[in-house]
């Protein structure tokens, strides 16, 4: 920090200038390019989906790539460039920005704008990382289940441009943080695969093992969600609904979200219960189709699944223990039943038909009770925060987001 104190004194000691960013930088906004375009070799590309989940502030290589011919239609993202996403199911992930510092120009799509700019590219992907960009995206943020701040309205944010001395030391010291949190991160991925590994050995059952195998529609009900809600349901809920991100996220559904409908009386829509399993009901790529989440333990009021979803009740609650189901519907042998409930081109939906017809093992209630237990306690050395290696990397993210903030925050130059 001290070296930070010094250079602001040196280069900017009466405070920090603070420009729009369409003061000093080019937005151009993507197009075109969905899930199914990505190839396995050709023009580097970064779809805007991935940014959420498969990069952090900066990348060197793409994890996908686009044919020659595709490439010459979108948006061109060159070396130092920002890629931000314009498009997220909430508030916490439009916005978020990774700079693309490989050595070759890459390209990406819709939801998505490339800044173009002059500045130490790091620098402003940490700072739309920040909560000092957060507090401003949202009061531009427009939509209720789509979430869009406009490329637009981008270009109103004010950013703190300090000198690129300032910028390239904040740039190394939250680069220290980040590669720390990248080694628990490493180290926490190959735990996850090991669970992974134990939970499709316990969850492998033959039928003549004495295991039962049901089709789903012959045991219980397929539903769906929400109906007939409008913007306005959305912005004065009087009830809890599940969203999208909660079931595909989660294998339990996380009850104490804060995720609001407006239900009226009279309405006919179907509150969850303990037991229920809900499914994504659709994706861009096949492989993420019906994701399941289980109701693990009684709603405490009211909850509503979204209109993006599908549930699934069994008629006999004693048939499946929800801390299996939980596990169950998540792995690999019922994932390929699950996989295949589903057809699109670029975008897969799930079959309600389909789906009733998914056939489901069905061991002795002990049993399942035994092997969950044993799949919960590997299960929370990998994602239990409060413990463990997780308890580490939540400790040091927040560590990181404080230090971030903080180097983040500037006294602004006087008019």
């Amino acid at each position: 920090m001290s070296r930070i104190d010094e250079l602001i004194t040196q280069y900017c000691p009466k405070g920090v200038e603070f420009k729009t960013l369409g003061e000093f930088a080019s937005l151009v906004r993507g197009n075109g390019m969905p899930k199914a375009d990505l190839v396995s070799e050709g023009v580097g590309a970064i779809h805007y989906g991935q940014i959420y989940t498969r990069y952090g502030v900066w990348a060197t290589e793409t994890l996908s790539f686009v044919t020659s011919e595709k490439a010459a239609k979108l948006a061109k993202v060159d070396p130092g460039d920002i890629i931000i996403t314009n498009t997220s199911e909430n508030i916490e992930d439009v916005g978020k920005a990774v700079a693309w510092l490989g050595a070759e120009t890459i390209v990406t799509g819709g939801h998505a704008t490339v800044i173009k700019h002059s500045q130490n590219p790091k620098y402003l992907a940490y700072w739309f990382a920040s909560v000092n960009f957060s507090i401003q995206k949202r009061k531009l943020a427009t939509g209720t289940k789509v979430i869009d701040v406009s490329a637009k309205q981008l270009s109103t944010i004010r950013i703190p441009v300090p000198p690129l001395e300032v910028q390239r030391e904040i740039v190394r010291i939250l680069d220290q943080f980040t590669q720390l949190e990248a080694e628990l991160e490493a180290e926490l991925e190959a735990r996850r695969r090991q669970y992974e590994y134990y939970r499709d050995q316990l969850l492998t059952f033959r039928e003549a093992g004495g295991v039962r195998w049901i089709p789903m529609g012959e045991f219980g009900t397929v539903f769906g969600g929400l109906t007939g809600k409008s913007k306005a349901d959305f912005t004065d809920g009087n009830a809890r609904f599940i969203a999208y991100t909660n079931v595909f996220n989660n294998i339990a559904v996380d009850l104490h979200r804060d995720d609001r409908v407006r239900v009226d009386r009279g309405e006919k829509q179907r509150a969850l219960a303990r037991g229920d399993i809900l499914f994504t009901g659709s994706s861009e790529t096949v492989g993420e189709v019906a994701m399941s989440s289980v109701v693990t333990s009684e709603p405490e009021e009211p909850t509503y699944l979204n209109s993006f979803s599908i549930g699934f009740r069994p008629t006999d609650a004693a048939l499946l223990d929800p801390e299996f189901s939980k596990h169950l519907f998540r792995s690999s042998e019922l994932r390929k039943q699950l996989v295949a409930t589903a057809s699109g081109v670029t975008r897969f939906n799930v079959s309600k038909s389909r789906l009733a017809k998914v056939l489901v093992p069905i061991p002795a209630r002990d049993r399942q009770r035994d092997i969950a237990a044993a799949l919960d306690k590997f299960d929370a050395l990998v994602n239990d925060l409060s413990v463990g290696l997780p308890a580490e990397l939540n400790a040091r993210r927040k560590q990181y987001e404080y230090y971030r903030d903080k180097l983040l925050t500037f006294k602004e130059l006087p008019a």
